[in-house]
């Protein structure tokens, strides 16, 4: 039996290379699509800790692909289709050189820029006297640099996006044109479900002269969520907000003794730990989309995974 995925070396037809991230392994179809593995691996601290957890990458899969249907109609996206559980089938596309964040509150690194005294952030004035966790009168959109792997991203002005050539000047209008619109889709959608989406990154890519949304979308590894209930009461007081994130992780390793820094071990994570976390990835899923999990066969996923990929290209005339 194997429950998870944490690698995978498939070869499949038409298959070109592969492209392995902290959590996705990418597959590059005759230069023309991409099959995305969503594992079951997990990171923190920049580190990806050393088991699956089930259920993970099908939670992530899943949340993305519903998000992607439900804004097609705001920007075109990447997916074409889903042929398992835990895998997308979409367009390759040329990916643009900068992350989208868009911000509606001023938390987690935003605050921590602020609380160091700075009032710009990405070129944006941020107003004096503004509290940890407060709503900004409109979301903000702060992008930054796509670094290579192993390095951070750095924030980056929309002038110098421009100035530099990074992106066209029409181009990035456009980028920031559909970062609101589906920012703000989402937090409709949120909002039905009594969420706050508090902060999210969107991807964007050319294909054929035209900008596509790639990658995932508000997911809870990439995205910050609050609960809406409660929200202007502990705000009000001054508490920590209570959040739907993959935190409840970095918190686990933070109590025993791990941040990512160097000689630090990580702790050991025994069945109980990766089942609760794996009950925790489902519960996201539930509270986010406001829909039944419905659990996938995982009596050998790497072998689910290959089946149905390979059903799905057989069947798809590349």
């Amino acid at each position: 039996m194997t429950k998870t995925i944490v690698s995978s070396n498939y070869n499949f037809p038409g298959q070109r290379s592969i492209y392995k991230g902290k959590v996705r392994d990418v597959y590059n179809i005759e230069d023309k699509y991409l099959l995305m593995v969503v594992s079951d691996r997990i990171s923190a601290f920049d580190v990806v800790l050393p088991k699956g957890i089930p259920f993970k990458g099908q939670v992530l899969n899943q949340i993305a692909a519903k998000f992607l249907d439900a804004t097609s109609n705001i920007v075109p996206n990447w997916k074409i289709a889903t042929p398992d559980p835990t895998v997308t089938f979409g367009h390759k596309c040329q990916p643009f050189p900068v992350e989208m964040i868009v911000r509606a509150y001023l938390t987690g690194s935003s605050w921590r820029t602020y609380k160091s005294g700075k009032r710009e952030i990405c070129g944006i004035r941020i107003p004096d006297g503004m509290k940890e966790h407060q709503k900004f009168d409109h979301p903000i959109i702060t992008p930054t640099t796509k670094a290579e792997q192993g390095r951070h991203d750095e924030d980056i002005s929309r002038e110098e996006i421009i100035s530099t050539g990074l992106v066209s000047e029409e181009d990035y209008n456009l980028l920031e044109k559909y970062t609101m619109e589906v920012f703000l889709r989402g937090s409709e959608i949120a909002s039905k479900h009594g969420l706050i989406l508090v902060d999210t990154k969107y991807e964007f890519g050319k294909k054929d002269g035209r900008i596509y949304l790639i990658d995932e979308i508000n997911t809870p590894d990439s995205s910050r969520y609050f609960y809406a209930e409660g929200y202007q009461e502990r705000f009000d007081k001054g508490l920590p907000q209570k959040q739907l994130s993959k935190e409840f992780v970095r918190e686990w390793l933070m109590a025993n003794g791990f941040q990512g820094q160097s000689g630090q071990v990580v702790p050991e994570m025994d069945e109980k730990f990766v089942n609760e976390v794996s009950e925790r990835y489902i519960e996201l899923y539930e509270n986010i989309t406001g829909e039944k999990f419905i659990r996938a066969d995982i009596s050998n996923v790497p072998e689910r995974i290959e089946t149905n990929c390979r059903n799905f290209l057989k069947s798809f005339s590349i």
